[in-house]
């Protein structure tokens, strides 16, 4: 088969009910686009069948394939990693299994819409995002942990931390070739190597669905993402980012 034009990578964990919905709807899309595509689920570290949910839709579908992994490793940014570097479209799309931005969304992404840009980041605060039954707790939640961020690691976007990014295969492969962390700083990390890079980012606003089943947790998750921002920093300035040879 031919590279394809787009890989959707799904990061899961404990996710048997919401993938079959979440990757019905993103079935449809894909059978309205012109080009090929893949889609990349990896099981990580859950205690329900999502490996088998998966399977069996990489079992009936032949753009879709199953990962899992390694056995006792845990993290959203492990997975991610694992789905990115597996992939083989031109373009890669981090896309989280509850589907809280609408797939078809995705076509905003998507050149010629974004033509020239490397990186393209879905936003739930930039002008013109809309967020959708978010209690108002949540919503503080999500700006603390933000100010966290601009504060010590990245001025200049307004949303890291939603989880539907894309970037260009050959971008993909740079920076989750040297991504390290496996925990809720990996999109921090991520976008930090890209800056200094010299990688175009753009932030696309988005309509955004609240997840009451959401494990966010305000005091833990922040303390958490600074001790990560530091410790990406430390990483930076010993060289553990530097690109290959």
């Amino acid at each position: 088969m031919s590279r394809p034009f787009l890989s959707i990578v799904i990061p899961a964990h404990n996710e048997e009910a919401r993938l079959p919905p979440s990757l019905a709807q993103i079935d449809a899309f894909l059978q309205r686009q012109p080009y090929d595509a893949e889609v990349v689920i990896v099981e990580n570290g859950s205690h329900d069948r999502t490996f088998e949910v998966a399977q069996a839709h990489a079992d009936s579908l032949s753009y879709v394939r199953a990962l899992q992994s390694p056995a006792g490793q845990r993290g959203k940014g492990l997975a991610v990693k694992q789905g990115m570097l597996a992939a083989q479209g031109e373009w890669r799309f981090i896309c989280d299994a509850d589907l809280s931005m609408r797939i078809d969304d995705l076509a905003r992404f998507l050149p010629p819409q974004t033509t020239g840009c490397d990186i393209i980041i879905a936003s739930r605060e930039a002008p013109g995002a809309n967020r959708v039954g978010e209690p108002t707790y949540r919503h503080l939640m999500g700006r603390i942990n933000n100010w966290i961020i601009k504060l010590a690691a990245l001025r200049s976007f307004e949303d890291t931390q939603c989880g539907f990014k894309l970037f260009r295969a050959s971008v993909a492969e740079d920076l989750f070739g040297v991504q390290r962390m496996n925990g809720i700083g990996f999109d921090v990390e991520l976008l930090f190597i890209a800056q200094r890079r010299g990688y175009t980012v753009k932030e696309v606003p988005i309509t955004w669905y609240y997840d009451p089943y959401s494990t966010m947790r305000l005091w833990d998750d922040s303390l958490n993402m600074l001790r990560e921002i530091l410790q990406i920093r430390r990483n930076w300035q010993q060289g553990y980012y530097a690109r290959a040879d």
